[in-house]
């Protein structure tokens, strides 16, 4: 069906009928700098909320009410179920919240800090604990070897954060 045929009226249905992000099953394990992450943005999110009800255009309130009343929920959320995850001193190898350097087969280093799910950002240096990368070089030390994605690495580096 073309566009020219629906209401214009659809689209904000559609958008105040937003449906909930998704949470994670695993448990909510956070960094110090990821629990201010996240209460950074359920700040942002009750300040949308506001602002979205102080608004007076009604179809515009709909859509940016339906985002705001999203986003808090899943900020919310987060925030009660948070983890602060503190380095263990007693255990030995790549902790999380740690951030760790590895050799690939094909030459290439790589460095990733391990931080939860709401903070990871790999193009910016950052994996979930619960990534693949991150499941494979948990609990080992400097030296030793694991397979990600097919081939093998070895860790050259941890550094406590």
């Amino acid at each position: 069906m073309s566009v020219a045929f629906t209401k214009e009226g659809d689209s904000e249905a559609f958008a105040a009928d937003l449906l909930d992000r998704p949470i994670s099953p695993h448990p909510n394990l956070v960094t110090a700098d990821g629990l201010a992450q996240i209460e950074s943005k359920l700040a942002a999110a009750r300040a949308a909320y506001s602002a979205a009800q102080a608004g007076s255009d009604v179809a515009q309130d709909r859509t940016a009410m339906a985002r705001a009343t999203r986003d808090l929920r899943y900020w919310s959320a987060r925030r009660a179920s948070a983890q602060l995850r503190e380095r263990d001193s007693s255990l030995q190898g790549l902790q999380f919240g740690e951030t760790v350097t590895f050799d690939r087969e094909d030459g290439r280093r790589q460095t990733f800090r391990i931080v939860g799910e709401d903070q990871a950002d790999p193009a910016n240096g950052s994996v979930s604990y619960v990534s693949p990368v991150a499941r494979a070089l948990l609990g080992k030390g400097v030296g030793d070897t694991a397979m990600v994605a097919g081939g093998e690495v070895e860790i050259v580096a941890i550094k406590p954060d």
